[in-house]
């Protein structure tokens, strides 16, 4: 056997079932063609984070109902006064995040900066779990670190110069990137302690993963109501929009509309897929297909959108996914796998 049928046997075990291959190709044309949709609405209608957060929301959360909770007829196995304290969590990052658009935040960089949950996770670890870590561990997350301040410097940079006006208007744009930055920052460490939030409540319930997937988009429904006038306001644009027809329906539709089903179609593949990979790999392989994932996605943002990135941005890209490959081990585990190759060979001979 060549070493690559090694390392693939490694990732992707031979014991590995369709169910497995399903949820990878899941994951890859899900969140990738998400990220498609999500850009193209952002272009279109900067603000429109609201309304594409809560369509999403609104559609896991009455797919679950039916099917995880069997209209409401199956109990949790988890207290839903935990599900409350994770859900408070899970609804302010996902709004913050989507929210951070409106804040010249292009979408390589939130991108980016999302692939810092390793930093968060880390330091939260320290201080709340008072965990402690490898060397490579913490090379890796400096490693991140270094590579999400280069692309942030980068991105400030293009801020500045591409505000045109007087010197009043490029503070203002500036300073109004600096509060999308730290909105992201935040949204960074408030997911990070929602994830160990979730590591002590699996330890002690076990893990339900789809029970919590549907708590955590129902529950926060009602809070959309803060911001109903924002979606209507974006609702009446989007149905200003240019006119489609479906081929399925024979009908015409607003395009943004069907942008923004299709959006949540595939946020929903993706999050299933994800959910898939979890109960059927190893953490390590779905880390890895994940991290790879969001590769792709970053190079489709910038090739499908023309996204302004320098030589710089690809270096900081690189060293963030170079670090993150590191803190999983992959290259321990290649190591070990091409060893085990040798080893076969020598015993053949």
């Amino acid at each position: 056997m060549s070493s690559l049928g090694i390392l693939v046997g490694y990732f992707l075990p031979i014991t590995a079932n369709m169910s497995t291959i399903f949820a990878v190709l899941l994951v890859f044309v899900g969140c990738c063609s998400n990220v498609v949709f999500l850009e193209t609405l952002v272009r279109e209608f900067p603000g429109c984070g609201n309304i594409v957060t809560f369509a999403q929301f609104a559609f896991i959360a009455l797919e679950g109902f039916i099917f995880e909770t069997n209209f409401g007829r199956k109990k949790p196995a988890i207290p839903m006064s935990n599900y409350v304290i994770m859900v408070t969590m899970f609804f302010t990052v996902s709004v913050i995040n989507n929210y951070a658009l409106n804040f010249n935040i292009a979408m390589p960089l939130h991108m980016i900066f999302r692939s810092g949950s390793l930093i968060a996770n880390m330091i939260l670890g320290i201080i709340i779990l008072k965990k402690r870590y490898s060397m490579s561990k913490y090379l890796s997350v400096a490693m991140v670190s270094l590579g999400i301040f280069i692309c942030t410097i980068m991105s400030a940079k293009q801020v500045n110069v591409g505000t045109k006006g007087s010197d009043d208007q490029g503070v203002y744009a500036f300073l109004h990137w600096l509060i999308g930055i730290a909105m992201l920052t935040f949204a960074l460490l408030m997911s990070a302690r929602m994830g160990i939030f979730q590591e002590t409540l699996y330890k002690q319930y076990g893990k339900h993963s789809k029970e919590a997937l549907f708590y955590n988009h129902c529950l926060p429904l009602p809070g959309f109501l803060l911001l109903s006038s924002d979606i209507y306001n974006h609702g009446v644009l989007f149905s200003q929009s240019t006119p489609v027809e479906v081929p399925v329906i024979g009908q015409a539709v607003p395009v943004l509309w069907l942008y923004l089903l299709l959006n949540v179609i595939t946020q929903y593949v993706c999050i299933r897929g994800v959910f898939i990979l979890t109960t059927e790999c190893a953490s390590l392989t779905v880390t890895l297909v994940v991290t790879l994932r969001k590769f792709i996605s970053l190079i489709i943002s910038i090739l499908f959108f023309k996204n302004p990135f320098t030589a710089w941005h690809w270096v900081g890209t690189g060293v963030v996914f170079l670090g993150t490959l590191i803190y999983t081990e992959v290259w321990t585990s290649i190591c070990t796998a091409l060893r085990g190759s040798e080893k076969l060979k020598k015993k053949k001979t």
